[in-house]
Order: structure tokens, then sequence, then C-alpha cells
């Protein structure tokens, strides 16, 4: 397995330490993955990352070599590599969020006629990694897989804020507030804690209208057995299929594939419990034989 794993081939990069080096091929890696299906130029890695156009060429060569970046021959622009398929395939059954939420989406999107979606947080960010659609021939196109959103931009973003404890939703807060305000016209400070009051109070996060005018959201975290935040489900309609009686409708159905998915982990969790418990009785069986 060892020979398997790529590795990030660091060493030439401007004679940082190892660590160091490695800490901006990830930051790197990450900027590149915010391009999606376009991809990212030269220009772009060094503005987002803040290094140097020397630098932050060679760790994408680095990267290449790992083949966890790539590079279109055509437009010369970069995209993640093939070998973060593989190593997303080796950690879906650790982290396999989309997996358990696929049966929910589809009852969702089934039920109400409109668009769910699954998304997970990553960092101070939302990451969408799967949208459904419904059968209503009015549908919403406010987000996408792979979009990514500040937390609490978004029905499942907030969703996910107003569920962290509340030193850490102002820390989040105090990073992103300031992005927020300036890229999304529909935000103030007031609105962002006002916006995860009320999805405390009701039990679900309602996005009126506040990135797209006519598209409204709703949604409900997904939390793990231990309480932490596992992710969260949405659903998206335009505002004519939003009123409040209908908000109350999508909170309930929400609430069940809700209960569904944290089941599903929930003996996840068990079976990864009992696994371990049985390889530590077992070691435990060979430290009492006797030499």
């Amino acid at each position: 397995m060892g020979g398997f794993l790529p590795s990030i081939e660091v060493q030439g990069v401007a004679s940082a330490s190892g660590a160091r080096a490695v800490e901006r091929a990830l930051g790197v890696m990450a900027v590149v993955a915010k391009g999606g299906g376009t991809g990212i130029s030269l220009a772009d890695v060094v503005r987002d990352t803040g290094l140097n156009k020397p630098t932050a060429r060679r760790l994408l060569i680095a990267l290449i070599r790992s083949r966890l970046v790539e590079q279109d021959d055509a437009t010369r622009r970069y995209h993640l590599g093939p070998e973060l398929y593989v190593l997303g395939m080796l950690a879906a059954p650790r982290h396999g969020l989309l997996d358990m939420a696929t049966e929910s989406l589809q009852r969702l999107s089934r039920i109400s006629g409109d668009t769910s979606f699954v998304s997970m947080r990553r960092g101070d960010y939302a990451v969408c990694l799967h949208r459904q659609e419904g059968n209503h021939p009015v549908r919403t196109h406010a987000l996408l897989a792979g979009d990514q959103n500040p937390l609490g931009v978004g029905a499942g973003s907030l969703a996910m804020l107003a569920a962290l404890a509340d030193d850490e939703a102002g820390a989040v807060l105090q990073r992103v507030e300031d992005t927020i305000c300036a890229q999304y016209r529909g935000y103030t400070s007031e609105i962002l804690r006002l916006d995860i009051q009320q999805a405390r109070e009701r039990g679900y996060a309602l996005n009126p209208g506040r990135v797209i005018a006519s598209s409204w959201g709703i949604g409900m975290p997904i939390l793990l057995p231990n309480g932490r935040l596992a992710g969260a489900l949405s659903i998206a309609a335009i505002d004519s299929r939003m009123t409040q009686p209908r908000q109350q409708e999508l909170a309930a159905l929400l609430s069940e594939e809700v209960t569904r998915i944290q089941a599903k982990l929930q003996r996840l969790f068990k079976d990864h419990a009992s696994d371990a418990g049985t390889v530590q009785h077992k070691v435990s069986l060979k430290a009492d034989v006797p030499a």
C-alpha cells in the first residue's frame, strides 16, 4: 500500500521545510479544486494563494507528477488529477455521506417535485455534493454539484452553520462575514446573525431568496452520532412554492430523511466501534498467551 499512495515531490520547492512545502502544495490543490470543470489558470493560482509565480509553478509540477493535478494541453488550465479520484474512492466507505443520502434525495425530489441537495462542510465553506432534480417544470439553478459557498449562504449552508456551537459559529462568522457581505448583496452581518437565530428557533434553515431573488431554499443539518456536524439536506424551489404552509410540509419531509440518514450513520459508527473492539480483544488475548 505504501507504494500505491502518491507522494508530493516538494524537495526542490524554494528550500522550504518539508512540512511547509506540503502545506503550500495542499493549498494550491485546494485552489485548483475551486476551478471545477473549467479548471484554473496559473495566474489565478498565484492570485488566490499569494505565492509568487515560480513557486506556484513548481508546486503545480510536483502535484502533476503525483497525478493529484493535471493540465489541459489545449487550454493550459489546471484540474484535479485522477489520483484524487482513487483516494476519494478509498475514503468513501468512511466518509460516504453521498451514498447514504442518495435514496433520501430521490424520495425528497419525487415527493416534493422540487430540487434537493446534500452538502457537507469544508472548512468555512459548504460544498454541494449532489443535486437531485424534481419533476416540477419550473426549476431553480441556484446550486450545482461542486459549488461552494461560505457557511451561512444558502439553506443547507445556513443549516450547518446554525448547528455549530455558539463559539464555533461565531468564529466562522468572524472569518467569512466580510466576504459574504462583499460578494452576496442579499446579506449583511445583522441578517446572518438573525438567520442563525431563526434557524435554531424553527428547527430548519430558510433562505428567502437571498442569493437569487426568486429562488428559495429550506435546509436541515445532518449530525454524526457524537453530535458533530456531518452535512445538510436542503430543498430549493421558486418563491411561489415556498409559502409558510409548504415550508412546514417540506421541513417534515427533510426531518424524516435526516432521521433515516442519521440512523445509517449510527449503524456505521457502531460497526466501526465493534470492529475496533474485536481487534483490541484479539491483541489483548495475544498479550495474555504465555511465551
